[in-house]
């Protein structure tokens, strides 16, 4: 065998065996230690790859960027803003058709902008969000569906932990694919605005039978200071981070460190965090930032050996005749597919080292194709059979006869509408990287 074709066998190899349920960090640490192996002919050689990926893999500053955001969400999450943020999108949306769904995607548009994790925004308004929608009459496939949907914006909007793997695998700055997210993911935010009105309007038996501006009796009590001074907390501390990060003066892991501390004073204002939470916090935080710095150092690995064998250079020339065009489309295809059966990270870990070589062969800016490759891997959230957001939306409901099916079938209008912005960004990539 060529060393392209061990390449090939072992890349299909992680593919299967993440699919029989192997952990894709395990995967990748043995088959690209063996894939050296084989290549080299030389069992020290691929030793030294294991150690030297161990040492060198995640001993960069940015790599602090990972807990940072992780505790920042896990204190915003101990904090009950989300309950909060929901009101006031829903107050200020009371008398607008679908309402109530435009307050979640709302809702869940703020508080991405401090988690970071499309399942931590699943699962926090599937509890705050589908009962109130199902209270005014709205359809469980409209109810849960548009949480599932707008929960992807988590992994959009900065920071986003899909991002920062992205960077870290890619070697591109962490600060600037930050910036970049912000407004292809509020257009997103409009896209599913723009979908929940649509269908309200002209699909009513869809969204089912809501009440007059669901209208009539929610929130009217609330008053424009109270809704100020739920909604101010939040708002400040996103504005603190993504302001100092766009406007210069923090950098990615400086942002996250005030954001984490921002939190904590958040959650200790809030008097909802005592030694039992803070520790749960802690200990959570660990076990996620772990658990993502060791698959960058396993990614590490796998992308040295795909490098040894050549393969980015031999896909480069089968695909170079075709066109950049082809190329996305045919990267798009292979991302949806891999989507159904496979997560998110998994997926990155997988195609970003093979895919990027090619890309910067093809010139094309490579923050703009991280976007792109985000965008897409994020919609194998909302399809089956493996779509993580749908899955913890159902997992989280308190309501147990609404079938995972329910959920899927919720989520398409949110999936088509991510496949008209996905276009929208490739036809115009100035959306992505204008700030830049």
């Amino acid at each position: 065998m060529t060393d392209v074709q061990i390449a090939l066998s072992l890349v299909g190899l992680v593919v299967a065996l993440v699919v029989l349920g192997l952990d894709i960090g395990i995967a990748l640490l043995s088959l690209s230690f063996v894939g050296v192996w084989m290549i080299k002919g030389n069992l020290v050689v691929a030793e030294k790859l294991v150690s030297m990926a161990a040492y060198t893999g995640i001993q960069e500053y940015v790599f602090a960027t990972i807990p940072l955001f992780v505790l920042m969400g896990m204190l915003i999450a101990v904090s009950d803003v989300g309950k909060d943020t929901f009101d006031v999108a829903g107050w200020a949306l009371r008398k607008v058709a679908g309402g109530l769904g435009m307050a979640t995607v709302a809702s869940n548009t703020v508080f991405a902008a401090v988690t970071g994790v499309s399942i931590a925004s699943a699962s926090v308004f599937t509890k705050v969000a589908v009962p109130e929608m199902l209270r005014h009459g709205y359809s469980p496939a409209f109810a849960v569906g548009t949480v599932a949907g707008s929960s992807i914006l988590g992994m959009l909007i900065p920071p986003s932990v899909l991002l920062i793997i992205y960077g870290v695998v890619a070697e591109e700055s962490i600060g600037k694919l930050f910036i970049a997210g912000i407004v292809p993911g509020v257009l997103m935010a409009l896209a599913f605005c723009l979908t929940i009105y649509l269908i309200c309007v002209y699909f009513k038996n869809w969204a089912g039978n809501p009440k007059q501006s669901d209208v009539v009796d929610l929130h009217q009590d609330m008053h424009w200071k109270e809704a100020a001074i739920k909604f101010a907390p939040i708002a400040s501390l996103v504005v603190l981070m993504l302001g100092g990060l766009y406007g210069g003066f923090f950098t990615p892991t400086e942002a996250g460190a005030v954001g984490a501390f921002g939190a904590l004073l958040l959650a200790l204002a809030r008097r909802r965090l005592d030694k039992r939470r803070l520790w749960k916090c802690l200990l959570e935080t660990g076990y996620v930032s772990v658990a993502i710095l060791f698959l960058l150092i396993t990614a590490a690995m796998y992308s040295r050996m795909i490098a040894l064998a050549g393969m980015p250079e031999w896909l480069g020339s089968l695909i170079q005749g075709h066109g950049p065009y082809v190329f996305l489309s045919g990267y798009i295809v292979i991302l949806l597919l891999l989507g159904m059966i496979l997560d998110s990270t998994s997926i990155l870990l997988i195609l970003t080292p093979l895919a990027v070589p090619i890309a910067r062969a093809f010139g094309m800016d490579l923050v703009w194709f991280g976007l792109i490759t985000v965008i897409v891997v994020e919609i194998g959230l909302l399809t089956p059979p493996l779509g993580l957001s749908a899955i913890s939306v159902k997992a989280s409901l308190a309501d147990q006869r609404i079938k995972l099916s329910t959920v899927f079938a919720g989520c398409m209008p949110f999936v088509a509408a991510m496949l008209l912005v996905t276009a929208l960004l490739i036809a115009f990539p100035k959306i992505v990287t204008f700030l830049l």
